[in-house]
């Protein structure tokens, strides 16, 4: 299993929030990129990019900085927030980021997410993000009654690379992932999952590690490398079965 480590940009910084919230964010570095080449040194082999305002705005909002990013390190990088159009996504496939994330969109158009789809097959990741087994939609400031497996349901078989699935609930808390979620939701789906929100420790990781059996492949962490309850690169090692 893969630990990514996340890159999440707000007004070109690189912050942390907690539970989505744009007002409760905290600053962890001016120079994102800086951060980017951290990581990479620590043995992130994928980093996970947000843009924070684009995803509030519904447009991207960072775009220098993410290329600026792309440039620093030569892994893949999968990016989101604010994609909605498909000029937004030839323009960050442009700038060498690897994979890009739809979220709002899946639900929103789900015509534009099946032509980015055919267009860029095996490059499009959903972002699934869940409140109480509720969608959470633009920048997780609107919920749906909807299901993250029912709209997920939607999307088998169209070339989609995997669903990065997100308790909001859980995200940038420090109370560890939500396990039993993630589990029932990768089992239910036949699209490779990525497990985000809550990893606070290793001890999380190696919760997370026996998902793999059901479809998981990638755990995102954030606050927990960025504030030290969590070395990135032990938690690569345990994740690769080297330590």
């Amino acid at each position: 299993m893969i630990v990514i480590p996340a890159i999440d940009i707000k007004e070109g910084r690189c912050v942390r929030l907690r539970q989505g919230r744009m007002w409760e964010e905290t600053v962890y570095s001016d120079s994102p990129e800086e951060m980017a080449r951290r990581w990479y040194e620590q043995g992130a082999e994928r980093l996970h990019l947000v843009d924070l305002d684009g995803a509030v705005q519904g447009r991207p909002a960072n775009h220098s900085t993410i290329k600026r990013i792309v440039a620093a390190v030569p892994i893949p990088v999968e990016l989101g927030g604010g994609v909605r159009d498909m000029a937004s996504v030839e323009a960050y496939f442009d700038t060498g980021v690897s994979y890009v994330i739809l979220g709002t969109a899946v639900y929103r158009d789900p015509d534009f997410v099946m032509n980015a789809c055919d267009r860029y097959p095996g490059k499009i990741i959903l972002g699934i993000d869940a409140r109480e087994d509720r969608v959470a939609l633009e920048g997780w400031t609107q919920e749906i009654d909807l299901t993250p497996l029912r709209l997920a349901k939607r999307y088998e078989g169209v070339g989609v690379s995997s669903i990065i699935y997100t308790d909001i609930q859980r995200d940038g808390m420090g109370t560890g992932p939500n396990v039993k979620a993630t589990s029932e939701f990768a089992r239910s789906v036949q699209t490779p999952v990525i497990a985000s929100g809550g990893i606070s420790g290793i001890s999380d990781v190696l919760r997370l590690l026996p998902l793999a059996e059901h479809g998981v492949i990638g755990m995102i962490t954030g606050r927990a490398i960025y504030e030290g309850s969590l070395d990135l690169a032990e938690a690569i090692r345990v994740a690769k079965g080297d330590a």
